[in-house]
């Protein structure tokens, strides 16, 4: 299999809007993609004069999971199964292109793969995509909510985080996916400067909502008032999200995992985890966490 990082491909138009197609919101795991998808329905919701908080298990009117089972029965004519990876890579920028084609317009799809070749494929249909959206968490705090995600300990969370060209099993509801290592995917997304690629810090979205909300909805040029952008913020917190997963539970959530909205956090890294995994996470993930500021100070 070959997983080799590859940047966006071509130039966006000269015209500053977006173009109909495919927005991804793509991070690793645990790192603030539900949120983000969240606060963008409820912003399209208060700028289109509905009331209520977006329910986090109807987020299908403006986005998609591309890795849907269903996509790819309609584009394969088969049960895409594990056995069937190749034929899964293959189609999947077709997949992408469907999605696109039945959307007609602006459409946000959830992704947690790296921006990679898998099979000789790309993850990602560039062709198809009009920008893309990338949030990016401090892996010593990743490695807390991974081990909850996984039910796993944070030492085998710490490892599976280390792992060069990881890839998913499926599930009955969706195909596999093509995560790599932390510092694998982050550097698939983030290491060509591109003006259709928006990038995010978790940390930011915790400490200065109204700056990093704002900042992305400038990018995608919804322009909000800061009326409408406070409010769209408040919907979106996270009590409310992890109220919501209290009173009626998460479609998302894997089966593993007690809940999908824990803490949500920045720093819990300096309460739960030991100095060994500190510096476990430091060595496998330096040079990517120097880039975003994540290195702890000595």
């Amino acid at each position: 299999m070959s997983t080799q990082a590859r940047p966006l491909q071509g130039e966006p138009s000269a015209d500053p809007a977006l173009k109909p197609g495919i927005v991804w919101v793509a991070s690793f795991p645990k790192s603030g993609n539900t949120w983000t998808r969240t606060f963008l329905h409820n912003l399209a919701k208060i700028q289109s004069g509905e009331d209520g908080d977006q329910d986090i298990n109807r987020m299908g009117r403006f986005s998609t999971w591309e890795i849907n089972k269903d996509w790819y029965r309609d584009v394969l004519g088969f049960e895409p199964s594990n056995d069937r990876r190749h034929e899964i890579a293959a189609a999947r920028p077709k997949v992408q292109e469907l999605i696109a084609d039945t959307a007609g317009d602006l459409v946000f799809v959830k992704t947690h793969h790296a921006l990679v070749m898998d099979r000789g494929y790309p993850t990602i249909n560039s062709a198809v995509t009009s920008g893309a959206i990338y949030i990016v968490r401090n892996p010593l705090d990743v490695a807390i909510s991974y081990a909850h995600h996984m039910n796993a300990s944070i030492d085998q969370a710490i490892e599976h985080m280390a792992m060069e060209d990881v890839e998913t099993p499926g599930t009955d509801k969706a195909t596999y996916e093509i995560y790599g290592s932390w510092s694998q995917h982050v550097f698939s997304w983030t290491r060509t400067p591109h003006r259709a690629l928006h990038i995010m810090r978790y940390e930011d979205m915790v400490s200065q909502p109204e700056e990093a909300f704002g900042a992305l909805a400038r990018h995608l040029l919804l322009n909000p008032t800061p009326e409408e952008l406070r409010e769209a913020i408040e919907r979106s917190s996270f009590d409310k999200l992890r109220a919501q997963e209290q009173a009626k539970g998460f479609r998302e959530k894997p089966k593993a995992a007690d809940k999908f909205f824990r803490e949500g956090r920045a720093g819990q890294w300096k309460e739960a985890l030991t100095p060994e995994q500190v510096d476990r996470i430091v060595r496998d993930h330096g040079e990517q966490m120097q880039r975003f500021g994540y290195l702890p100070l000595e």
